[in-house]
């Protein structure tokens, strides 16, 4: 996730080193941070999940999974599926394993602390991959697309939010945020079609806030 929107104010040009925490939460500051994200995205996350119909024995796996909190909401909208989540901060893989703990228990959830470019899991395995608040600061942008698409299932959904998708307007973040990049909606679009997907659907609302939904082809698609 990016910034826990409601939960924190900044004054410009305060709070930088604690910002860096959006990208990868350490520490103390990444404890707090990796909490405010669970509450500050929650509008978000309810916004997005609307264009991802889910079964209830659906796969899901949440990349940037952070301090958990959507793997919480997918876990209950798929009460007998599997959820897994990835994240590259072990602070944040910490954090959702807590808030978590019942459903990891049970075996129906995973926290996995690695990247999203090099994924352990098999492919053709999951309904649906969700990436909220994250894709920012992937280092390789068409690896990781190239990943996902690798380990959803032929007809499966990839889901995008974002809060900001205007590099101009957004620019303050990446000045305050090192290693971060603002994707428009059309940039996205490119990506994930040069990766494979196919049915690119863009969703906007009027905060600003972007959700594209991308679907793997079956064989021959």
């Amino acid at each position: 996730g990016i910034y826990p929107t409601g939960s924190l104010c900044w004054k410009e040009g305060e709070g930088m080193s604690f910002l860096e925490n959006t990208r990868k939460p350490q520490g103390l500051g990444g404890k707090l941070m990796v909490s405010a994200m669970n509450l500050g995205h929650r509008a978000l996350a309810d916004w997005g999940f609307q264009f991802l119909p889910l079964a209830p024995d659906a796969k899901v796996l949440d990349c940037g999974c952070g301090g958990g909190a959507n793997l919480a909401k997918l876990l209950k909208a798929c009460p007998a599926g599997i959820v897994k989540g990835i994240d590259y901060s072990p602070v944040s893989v910490e954090r959702a394993q807590e808030l978590n703990r019942k459903a990891i228990q049970a075996g129906r959830c995973v926290v996995t602390q690695g990247s999203v470019q090099d994924m352990l899991f098999a492919g053709n395995w999951f309904d649906a991959v969700t990436a909220f608040e994250t894709v920012y600061f992937w280092p390789d942008l068409p690896q990781s697309f190239r990943e996902v698409y690798r380990v959803l299932k032929p007809g499966g959904t990839f889901l995008i939010c974002n809060e900001c998708s205007d590099p101009e307007k957004d620019s303050k973040w990446t000045k305050l945020v090192d290693g971060m990049t603002i994707y428009t909606d059309a940039q996205l679009k490119d990506a994930l079609e040069q990766a494979g997907f196919r049915d690119v659907e863009i969703h906007k609302n009027g905060k600003g806030w972007l959700c594209v939904t991308a679907v793997k082809g079956g064989i021959g698609q």
